[in-house]
């Protein structure tokens, strides 16, 4: 469960304790190979994967391009539907339309499935601080909640914890010793939360996808719990980002066939659910009363951005961090905020719309493109982490060692003579640092780099000084190869000039 607040430490902290966290980075790794291998069985098996990833980004270009058409059709078919519309400008005002209809309701428990933007809004704090008790469905959600922590990843929340911690945490809460079997915590989990749905006042959930043309809502889930969540309690409520719209269910069947594949390797989630308003007089069940609270929070900031309109292309599939070096390491926490990985080092100061406060999470990428080449709707991430960089450093919130460095660097290699006497200075001096052709001191800029790898050397001969080297020695064989008559004719030419000037021209 997250709470408001930004966190103090840096992110080089955060992933400091990640990376001394023995158990955070064997659960991470072992989890996100295992996503990693799905996803690519699933996407060799559809044949035409990338044809299929093309089609994508043009449906969610299209969208984006058009928001404001596609969103004002929504809205208009859900209210035929019966559905209360709410806009909420910032996530405090989000939190505070639900709370508003909660505190209406006079409920006193909400249960609730998984939902990225209810985590973005701190929704479960600002519940619960009004004596509301929210309780997470979602398995994952519900381990971490008992954790006191924030998601560590968009698909899977409790990809940081073993079964072990799993079923010490869910011991404390059974009042009894559980077996670290997945049947058993599972087991324990489902009675434990068939009496919270039974007894709940109200269902939350978010919204994977909003189908403009029918005003209809859509649910990806792996455990039936949203669709118990959107059925048995008498009010629901759908928090969705307003990029979240497709514009027909023609759409959805090339979104279906990206996002479990992408997210975990399946052909289809578990459970697809489409909702179309609340429940209608010949249905067995479903909500009396439906709520969707349509959520900007910094969205509509990168609407016309050239360099970050894309990132609202975003379906939420996790792709990127399972592919990610960084995130495979360091786990979720320590990008300090509700979306970590490549997504969430672009998406939290975009929202946020604030870099200075997030001026470190940028730099938590090593640009290899890995998540653009993940990403089923083709967002090019690595690059938008180079405009973020870009304007850290047009806002002056960059690194002033590194800003000096980078000028010294822009003078020397502006000039080849400078470079070359630089390279051969380099070559000298490293001479005294040098072990098995690598760098391993831990002083100045380098201990950062050299704490968990060894800096490459110089080479002992430049790609410039070889290549001077191969260009005399071609000059002095061409020059052999010439026939004596024409070796002759150029001496002589040689022999004029020195003697005031060729005779040829006269």
């Amino acid at each position: 469960m997250s709470q408001p607040g930004v966190m103090d430490e840096t992110v080089k902290s955060r992933a400091g304790l990640a990376l001394n966290d023995d158990f955070l980075r064997k659960a991470v790794k072992f989890t996100t190979e295992r996503l990693r291998n799905g996803k690519k069985a699933a996407s060799e098996e559809h044949g035409n994967w990338e044809e299929w990833r093309e089609r994508g980004r043009q449906i969610r270009l299209h969208t984006i391009a058009h928001l404001d058409y596609y969103l004002n059709e929504f809205v208009n078919n859900a209210r035929a539907n019966g559905v209360h519309i709410h806009f909420a400008d910032t996530s405090a005002e989000a939190a505070s339309i639900a709370l508003d209809i909660a505190m209406h309701k006079q409920a006193s428990s909400v249960v609730k499935s998984k939902s990225m933007v209810s985590e973005e809004v701190h929704l479960n704090h600002v519940l619960e601080k009004a004596g509301i008790e929210a309780i997470e469905t979602d398995l994952g959600e519900y381990i971490i909640q008992l954790a006191g922590e924030a998601p560590s990843h968009i698909v899977i929340p409790a990809i940081h914890k073993n079964r072990y911690q799993i079923a010490e945490l869910l011991s404390k809460e059974a009042g009894e010793i559980l077996e670290p079997d997945t049947t058993v915590l599972a087991g324990f989990v489902r009675k434990k939360l068939r009496e919270k749905f039974l007894e709940a006042d109200i269902g939350l959930t978010g919204c994977n996808f909003a189908i403009a043309e029918t005003g209809s809502m859509v649910l990806f889930e792996n455990e039936g719990n949203a669709r118990m969540v959107s059925t048995v309690p008498k009010t629901q409520i759908t928090l969705m980002g307003m990029e979240r719209i497709i514009p027909s269910w023609a759409d959805l069947e090339v979104m279906a066939t990206l996002l479990p594949r992408s997210a975990t390797g399946q052909k289809l989630t578990m459970y697809m659910s489409g909702i179309t308003g609340p429940r209608r007089s010949a249905d067995a069940d479903g909500p009396d009363e439906m709520h969707i609270i349509i959520v900007d929070n910094g969205r509509s900031l990168q609407l016309g951005d050239p360099e970050f309109q894309e990132l609202l292309n975003c379906i939420r599939c996790g792709a990127c961090l399972n592919a990610c070096p960084v995130y495979r390491h360091i786990g979720g926490h320590a990008y300090g905020g509700t979306y970590s990985g490549p997504i969430g080092a672009v998406l939290t100061p975009a929202l946020n719309g604030n870099i200075e406060e997030w001026n470190d999470i940028a730099s938590a990428s090593s640009l290899c493109g890995a998540c653009y080449e993940a990403c089923p709707v083709k967002i090019p991430l690595h690059d938008m982490l180079v405009y973020l960089r870009r304007r850290k450093v047009e806002e002056g919130h960059g690194n002033k060692l590194e800003t000096m460095g980078m000028k010294g660097f822009a003078a020397v290699a502006a000039n080849s003579k400078r470079f070359a006497l630089a390279i051969r200075l380099g070559q000298i001096g490293q001479k005294t640092v040098v072990r098995n052709e690598g760098i391993s001191l831990k002083l100045g800029p380098l201990k950062g780099w050299n704490t968990y790898r060894i800096a490459p050397s110089l080479a002992k001969k430049s790609f410039r000084q070889q290549w001077d080297i191969l260009d005399r020695e071609l000059d002095q064989q061409q020059y052999a190869a010439m026939d004596t008559s024409v070796r002759e004719r150029m001496q002589q030419i040689v022999r004029d000039r020195g003697q005031g000037g060729s005779k040829h021209g006269k």
